[in-house]
């Protein structure tokens, strides 16, 4: 191997990208029983702690594409996990919650965040505070130049 290639490997971009996979799958083996996947988990989660939500709001929340989002509420929906509800103010707009059987499975799902202890149990605070930082101006910088807004 290269040093280039190297080098490239050893990114900071390639670590968060391993990084990211490797909490993405030990999420999805972890919710594979539930029948849900992470995506669909982060909806709930949404829904579970800030309540009803419209759904365009939920793009902007969670950071996907409307056509993403709408294909991720037809399967939460066909599950009789959430609901959509006209708006009040806009009919044309949809309100989503939680159902019944959604606040039920909600309520069996195990708590996530033994994903972010096995990864950052014993790491310095300051050390993840400074790479929190050093990600979010990397981030806002490439948005920046993509002509997204900043994500913080």
């Amino acid at each position: 191997m290269d040093e280039t290639s190297h080098s490239e490997h050893e990114s900071i971009g390639a670590w968060v990208k391993r990084c990211y996979f490797a909490g993405r799958a030990l999420m999805e083996a972890t919710l594979r029983p539930y029948g849900i996947g992470s995506t669909q988990w982060y909806v709930l989660w949404h829904l579970a702690h800030s309540g009803p939500t419209m759904q365009r709001d939920l793009v902007a929340a969670l950071d996907v594409e409307r056509a993403t989002l709408s294909g991720i509420v037809t399967t939460l929906v066909g599950k009789g996990l959430i609901c959509q509800v006209a708006d009040d103010r806009d009919q044309r707009q949809r309100r989503l919650k939680l159902t019944p059987d959604g606040q039920r499975l909600w309520d069996e799902l195990p708590d996530l965040t033994f994903i972010h202890n096995a990864a950052f149990d014993g790491i310095d605070e300051d050390a993840i505070a400074d790479a929190i930082a050093v990600l979010k101006t990397a981030t806002a910088r490439l948005n920046g130049l993509i002509g997204k807004g900043d994500p913080a």
